[in-house]
């Protein structure tokens, strides 16, 4: 791409992984963590961005779409699996606490004179 076609800066690359389903967000399987994306002048963003390259140049990349691994966070699931199995188990815990009838207390009972 030509730099006279390149608009400002929309972001950079936060994260890299390549290993499949682990990112989201503005993360890079290719690029590395820092680098930046740009508008295309006169190119609505959702059609295309220009990713500057190592060597300063340009290169073009068209939205095909949502990356299908952002769709179903595993880190908000194992969090609220995680609140929840401890949200049960305070309510399993206060209930058997309230529940439970003293055994053996003889302090409250008199004794029959034999």
């Amino acid at each position: 791409m030509e730099k006279e076609q390149i608009g400002s800066i929309i972001g950079k690359v936060t994260s890299f992984s390549d290993k499949e389903g682990t990112y989201s967000g503005n993360f890079s399987n290719h690029y590395p963590k820092g680098t930046e994306y740009y508008n295309i002048k006169d190119v609505d963003k959702n059609e295309a961005i220009a990713i500057k390259i190592n060597d300063g140049s340009f290169i073009k990349a068209n939205y095909e779409g949502e990356y299908a691994g952002s769709i179903f966070d595993w880190g908000k699931v194992v969090w609220c699996t995680a609140g929840s199995f401890l949200l049960v188990l305070v309510i399993v815990i206060v209930i058997v606490k309230n529940n439970r009838k003293p055994i053996g207390n003889l302090s409250n009972t008199k004794m029959k004179d034999r």
